[in-house]
């Protein structure tokens, strides 16, 4: 079974500061898929956690103090995610 962790395996420039990247809980790794990847990446972590808890996680993500996403990422994927229902 894929895990998203795996995402960042294959392309560690996402998260290039991260000695283990198996250590990275979903939130963070949807955070630097989103904020460092391609649309493709994006697709992939949707792919593996399904709509629906790809959405939970960032709006999870969104309430944390700490979330770091850029302004323009957050905005749009705040739209992305409100906007679009799973298929």
């Amino acid at each position: 079974m894929t895990k998203v962790q795996d995402i960042i395996k294959e392309k560690p420039y996402l998260a290039w500061y991260v000695k283990n990247v198996e250590n990275l809980s979903d939130e963070s790794t949807l955070e630097h898929v989103l904020t460092y990847g391609n649309w493709e990446d994006v697709q992939t972590f949707i792919k593996i956690k399904g709509f629906n808890e790809t959405r939970t996680l960032f709006n999870i993500s969104m309430k944390q103090k700490r979330a770091n996403y850029p302004k323009n990422i957050k905005h749009y994927f705040n739209l992305y995610f409100n906007t679009h229902r799973a298929s």
